[in-house]
């Protein structure tokens, strides 16, 4: 029988969309914006970095921290936080729209609860989308949450079509508050992909410095790259961090971890920092155990001693995400505006095997000009 001629494959003509992705982790420290170019649309996108910006929460750091930690605000004190922490956004946002005409943003929000299957990404859009006269869409993980999901971690998917490898399988750390790590498959084969919540990093490595260095962070980790691990403090934290490993839970709020902090204060302060890295390492590297190459990405890669542990440590080569092309520092800020393109083509972006979900959804609370 003669076969049907098929019809060919037209080229995908329409113009690439800019599109600015915006996120503030759970170290509460900072907003992290990427601006991308996307060309193409669902799984064939290819995302092209135009510029990148990072603004410190400032005085918003504090009334955030105190909210995620759960203490008690007022429904007053809230809502003026919601509103001030959307006009940090659009101070940001602003001139990077000036230069590079973003169409859209994605935002991810504070999250200042997350107990599936409730979960609290905390913004005000409205602000945002009218002050830059753009459309923004948020509160991606409520779908996957809907559906059973734990609605984290969400970047397995954007890792996929930011960092995968023809041939090499990868395990990609993410060095954030917590750390999360995405297992990709060489090829093209989505359903083989992999993640979780590992365990608190920065989180942990920020306390101690908060409460024995008299400082917001170990910058670069020089403190602790002056001590010595104490291997009673280390082998404490690595049991608390592998309860948080084999949990199979999302992490979210409440897991630093600080208790362990004050447990340990008599260790010394340069000591404790070298011996929160060893312990943190410890437990990514067993997570990404059996990958042909590691790569490391998250604000966690500026500590050099908590990027000397993983290296120790990694049974694989090690690598930056820097040296793939991603700055490591934006890492979430570019995965969220490609899962806010995603969502704008009505493309999953929660993974069913990562999540748990019961199955996949359209993800995105839009909010228009």
């Amino acid at each position: 029988m003669r076969q049907p001629r098929r019809k060919p494959v037209e080229p995908d003509t329409r113009p690439a969309r800019i599109v600015a992705g915006c996120m503030t982790g759970t170290s509460v420290d900072a907003l992290d914006i990427a601006v991308l170019r996307i060309r193409h649309f669902g799984l064939q996108m290819h995302a092209t970095l135009l510029a990148t910006s990072t603004v410190p929460l400032g005085k918003l750091a504090a009334p955030l921290r105190r909210l995620a930690n759960q203490e008690a605000m007022t429904a007053g004190d809230i809502a003026k936080l919601q509103r001030a922490f959307a006009l940090l956004h659009l101070e940001a946002l602003q001139p990077l729209h000036e230069r590079h005409k973003i169409q859209f943003v994605s935002v991810h929000g504070q999250t200042v609860y997350h107990a599936p299957p409730d979960s609290w990404q905390l913004f005000q859009p409205a602000p945002l989308a009218h002050g830059l006269g753009l459309p923004v869409v948020y509160d991606l993980r409520a779908a996957d949450l809907a559906n059973g999901g734990q609605g984290a971690p969400l970047t397995p998917l954007a890792d996929f079509l930011l960092l995968r490898h023809g041939t090499e399988d990868r395990a990609v750390a993410n060095l954030g508050g917590f750390c999360n790590v995405t297992r990709l498959p060489g090829g093209q084969d989505i359903d083989r992909i992999v993640g979780a919540d590992v365990c608190a990093c920065n989180q942990v490595l920020d306390a101690v410095a908060r409460a024995v260095l008299d400082a917001p962070c170990d910058r670069d980790g020089q403190a602790a790259m002056a001590g010595t691990p104490d291997e009673q403090a280390t082998q404490a934290l690595v049991s608390v961090l592998r309860r948080q490993a084999k949990a199979g839970r999302s992490l979210g709020t409440g897991d630093e971890a600080g208790a362990w902090v004050e447990r340990h204060r008599a260790v010394g302060p340069a000591d404790l920092a070298a011996s929160a890295c060893a312990a943190v390492a410890t437990v990514i590297a067993a997570a990404a155990a059996g990958t042909e190459r590691l790569v490391l990405a998250g604000g966690g890669v500026r500590n050099r001693r908590l990027v000397a542990e993983l290296t120790a440590r990694s049974t694989c080569p090690v690598v930056l995400s820097d040296d793939l092309g991603m700055p490591a520092a934006y890492r979430e800020a570019m995965a969220w505006a490609v899962l806010g393109a995603l969502c704008q083509d009505r493309h999953h972006i929660a993974l069913p095997q990562v999540t748990n979900a019961d199955r996949t959804a359209i993800a995105g609370v839009w909010c228009l000009p």
